[in-house]
């Protein structure tokens, strides 16, 4: 809702409030509460864009991981060799980096439903923006999942990626494991997409990719590096292959929002945020500072403001007397 039209909703109701109307508030308080819940939106062709490219996203990226844990060996092998551990991870890691970097923009590129958990507890999407993503993510995973099982033959899909616990650990293990997996991944995520830092420089999707790569080249041994159950529920289900599922949820959301809380309220908190004047006075494409709307105390609204940067007040012109008119 644009400012002009929220004012507009402000002032019809005070104009009620003064005819004796009893519902003056209701408007107001349902605008708070559809903005506060992520309904204000949800009309928007942005919004189902948004949704529609969660879902695309993560049907490639679990295509494309999937598909490089296929088992391609002639069949009845009688020793095959093992997985090749780089290929699974450099194939994973390039893919959330490609997926990140193709439809950041357009969705924020969670691609994980735990990133889109961390991102509802710090307050950073809407609740029903952020249940939606998380539909369209275990659908996609679903969908991936079944398109790589379709185009594989039978004789080379193996598990399908089915991710399970190496036997010499316990469920435990596993849990904290991928706790760990977790953490790392959507710590990089806050730290590499936090917009208060101004040292930033390079590329977050590819920061993104390696740590994705780092999680598998570790955690493929222990547990098969799952760090999402989109990727990890979408084959299960296809196989239906359930065994210690249940690891694969507790471990990621457990280590999803720690990280998100640790880093959003403990090491990075809003209020130590001192803007740089190039985040105080936005600049236009061409690099050229640009003029904004201020309220009655010369300061844009939204912006955060520190005690060094004061709004500039001009001077009045005034016009000099000819002498000879005096």
């Amino acid at each position: 809702m644009s400012a002009l039209q929220s004012q507009g909703t402000v002032r019809s109701s005070n104009d009620r409030a003064a005819i004796g109307s009893s519902s003056a508030y209701s408007k107001p308080a349902a605008a708070s509460s559809n903005k506060m819940l992520g309904f204000e939106g949800i009309g928007t062709m942005n919004f189902w864009r948004a949704v529609i490219w969660e879902f695309v996203a993560t049907l490639l990226f679990v295509l494309f991981g999937v598909g490089s844990t296929m088992n391609w060996f002639p069949a009845g092998m009688s020793n095959p060799p093992p997985a090749d551990l780089v290929l699974i991870s450099l194939c994973f890691g390039l893919a959330i980096a490609t997926m990140v970097q193709c439809f950041g923009h357009i969705s924020g590129g969670h691609i994980n439903p735990t990133v889109t958990l961390a991102m509802l507890v710090t307050r950073k999407i809407s609740l029903v923006k952020g249940l939606l993503y998380m539909v369209a993510q275990f659908v996609g995973g679903i969908a991936g999942a079944a398109l790589i099982f379709f185009v594989t033959p039978a004789a080379n899909r193996g598990a399908l990626g089915v991710c399970t616990v190496h036997k010499g650990l316990t469920t435990g293990h596993g849990v904290l494991v991928e706790l760990i997996l977790t953490f790392q991944l959507v710590f990089t995520i806050f730290a590499t997409c936090d917009s208060k830092r101004t040292d930033l420089g390079g590329s977050a999707s590819l920061a993104i990719g390696i740590s994705i790569t780092i999680g598998h080249l570790m955690g493929i041994p222990y547990t098969g590096a799952n760090m999402n159950p989109a990727r990890s529920f979408g084959p299960a289900l296809v196989m239906l292959k359930f065994e210690d599922h249940w690891v694969y949820w507790v471990g990621p959301i457990l280590g999803a929002l720690l990280a998100a809380i640790l880093y959003q309220y403990l090491f990075c908190p809003e209020r130590d945020f001192k803007p740089s004047p190039s985040q105080v006075i936005p600049k236009d494409q061409a690099g050229n500072y640009r003029e904004v709307d201020k309220d009655e105390h010369g300061i844009k609204p939204g912006s955060v403001q520190t005690g060094s940067v004061q709004p500039v007040k001009k001077k009045k012109r005034t016009e000099r007397k000819d002498p000879s008119n005096v």
